[in-house]
């Protein structure tokens, strides 16, 4: 018996065993959120399950985003709230795993009860507004495909009085063709309500010289001289919403009411990224948010969150607006990057150097700083100062960006309770060079934290959508099987705008030909007194035929600006062929010695016209080169087409232009 269960034990334990890291492994990451109430103060925290390192990266570490179903909400890692009111609230906690493998842990919402406000309650939220600053957004993580992420709308009152206004929401962007987001959830807590959007047909104040009215008694708008308006205030409520809607698919609209002057609130959605999300990781969405603070009135607030796509949580990152651009619209467009970095260590960081790979195509005189953190001033240049500031440096292919004698302090330092103390950023804009090609660039940045070895972001990438590029063909046939050929074409080429080296083409053409063909036969016969009749014929046919000729793919490679090869396959077909045929005849017989003696008798002369049409089909392979601005404007062309039915051989002499 002993024996059988040591025999069982063998055999069953590697199975139990390899069950169990199987177990362990599709067991869904959990957050599980504790508390302790003590009156109107509660503490909170959260067990969290171990992190996956990535191989090669800092050290991981959780982000925390918690909201105390009152309105309020906190970043920290172990949060303290005191409550105003007595009720229960729903606790939500959303942890995020940085440099980590595999998806963030789940925390269910948690439900808890105040009794006791004895103490006075404090407002418990990471609310920061300037001086008339009335809205503030943040996020509590970057966008990940098919993940949730929270959007926190802050907004405040900074009028005199008490106001009744809106807030508007826009988002997935027209310019990308699938949906980046669905809201799933919108948590109000002052009395807010969901309202659709209104049409742009209400009475309003006339607070504004430049402004588009509408008029409730008329259905036109009085368009009036539009001023340029700042990125953030403006006075042009009907035409930001306008223009929202033009660059956004879907919106939210929500309307506050009785809000007393200095107030401040928190809206909170939770986005869910879709699967169809688009998946480049240097690509940037927006969000459009819009704040109205009096509805009377058409002064407003327009915030435009830039977030990069991500395929985890890293925090130092490179992103670009130029995932996919119009290669005709952006000669003299300002290509926007950004480049944002964390410290993960555990003391502050004094020196900070970006090394950002630029390619050849872009314009380095053209390099504008857009923003940056932390924020100071350009180094003075040739001069050594002993206060804080960026110093920029361009070589030949790399911007560095140098923070000098900064305090980042690090995520893993102690009492760092603020995690977005220890991030920062360089935002920046180029435009291309003079001579710049429409190809895909690549560009990533080292990242140097003091004398720490560099961390190697992701790649940046810019894009060119293909465009489309038509041409004007128009040249010569030549058919040196034929006789007194001759045949001129016109026609029109469909190519991608201006591409680089390599790409499709196709092309139809019409043409108008002429040519000869002589043949010579002859026909015997025994006439009734026993001689052999011959008659010889001469058939002479005279073709004009109207053909048209379809490229419907041709490979071509531009070697530079003024040179390019290419090769394809062509089909021709007769529309119309009308052939003018003469066929004159001869007659001899056949003396006893076999010889021809003319016999005038059987002489004859036939003229004929002969009309066909879609006939003469022929298909063939064509090699061929061009010289001149190949790659957009006029060209000069030969080509070589071997065709499979006779006539084989066919040379065409052309010239086109692209547009």
């Amino acid at each position: 018996m002993k024996g059988l269960i040591i025999f069982y034990c063998t055999i069953l334990f590697p199975f139990l065993c390899f069950g169990q890291i199987l177990t362990n492994d599709t067991i869904p990451r959990v957050a599980p959120i504790s508390f302790e109430i003590q009156g109107n103060q509660v503490t909170y925290g959260s067990d969290m399950p171990p992190l996956n390192q990535i191989a090669g990266a800092p050290k991981a570490f959780y982000t925390y985003y918690w909201e105390f179903g009152d309105g309020n909400y906190s970043f920290k890692e172990k949060p303290i709230h005191k409550y105003k009111k007595p009720g229960e609230y729903k606790i939500r906690l959303w942890a995020t795993n940085n440099y980590d493998n595999g998806k963030p842990p789940a925390s269910r919402p948690k439900s808890l009860i105040i009794d006791d406000i004895s103490d006075e309650a404090s407002l418990g939220s990471d609310l920061s507004f300037t001086e008339d600053e009335d809205l503030i957004l943040k996020r509590n993580r970057e966008p990940i495909p098919d993940q949730e992420m929270v959007l926190i709308t802050s907004y405040k009152n900074t009028n005199n009085y008490v106001s009744n206004g809106k807030l508007y929401l826009f988002y997935n962007d027209n310019q990308f063709k699938n949906d980046n987001f669905t809201i799933e959830d919108t948590r109000l807590h002052h009395g807010e309500r969901i309202v659709p959007l209104d049409a742009i047909s209400n009475m309003r104040t006339e607070n504004d010289d430049h402004t588009l009215v509408a008029s409730s008694s008329h259905n036109v708008l009085e368009n009036r001289v539009l001023f340029t308006q700042d990125t953030t205030k403006r006075k042009n409520l009907p035409l930001t919403l306008e223009e929202s809607k033009v660059l956004y698919r879907n919106y939210q609209v929500i309307a506050f009411n009785d809000m007393p002057p200095g107030e401040e609130r928190n809206i909170f959605r939770t986005l869910r990224t879709t699967p169809e999300m688009i998946k480049d990781t240097s690509a940037i969405v927006t969000l459009r948010s819009v704040y109205v603070p009096d509805e009377n009135f058409d002064n407003h607030t327009v915030k435009d969150t830039e977030m990069e796509i991500v395929t985890s949580h890293d925090p130092n990152k490179m992103s670009s607006n130029g995932w996919l651009m119009n290669y005709r619209l952006v000669r003299f467009k300002r290509l926007k990057f950004k480049v944002r970095f964390q410290n993960n260590g555990e003391g502050p960081a004094n020196t900070i150097k970006l090394e950002v790979d630029t390619p050849e195509m872009f314009d380095k005189s053209t390099l504008r700083l857009e923003s940056m953190y932390p924020e100071c001033p350009i180094c003075p240049k040739e001069r050594e100062v002993n206060y804080s500031c960026l110093d920029t440096i361009l070589q030949k292919d790399k911007i560095i960006f140098q923070f000098n004698r900064i305090y980042l302090p690090g995520s893993q330092q102690k009492n760092v309770q603020e995690i977005d103390s220890t991030k920062g950023f360089v935002k920046y804009s180029m435009k291309f060079g003079n001579d710049f090609h429409k190809k895909k660039t690549k560009s990533r940045t080292a990242i140097y934290f003091d004398k720490n070895e560099p961390i190697i972001t992701n790649y940046a990438t810019t894009r060119f959508m293909p465009g489309i590029s038509i041409g004007a063909k128009t040249g010569y046939i030549m058919v040196p099987d034929q006789d007194n050929q001759k045949e001129y074409f016109v026609g029109a080429t469909l190519s991608p705008f201006k591409s680089y080296r390599a790409y499709y083409q196709a092309e139809l053409m019409f043409s108008t030909s002429s040519y000869d063909e002589l043949r010579n036969f002859e026909t015997r016969t025994v006439g009734a007194n026993g001689a052999e009749n011959v008659i010889q014929f001469s058939e002479l046919n005279q073709f004009n035929n109207i053909s048209v000729y379809a490229v419907p793919g041709s490979f071509r490679y531009n070697i530079n600006n003024f040179w390019a090869i290419g090769a394809g396959v062509q089909v021709k077909l007769d529309i119309t062929s009308k052939n003018d045929q003469d066929t004159a005849g001869r007659g001899f017989f056949l003396d006893a010695d076999g010889n021809l003696v003319p016999n005038p008798d059987l002489d004859s002369f036939l003229n004929q016209e002969i009309d066909d049409r879609f006939t003469n089909l022929q298909t063939g392979l064509f090699v061929g080169m061009n010289f001149g601005t190949v790659r957009i404007g006029p060209s000069l062309g030969a080509r070589y087409i071997y065709n499979f039915d006779s006539p084989n051989s066919q040379i065409q002499l052309y010239g086109i232009w692209k547009f």
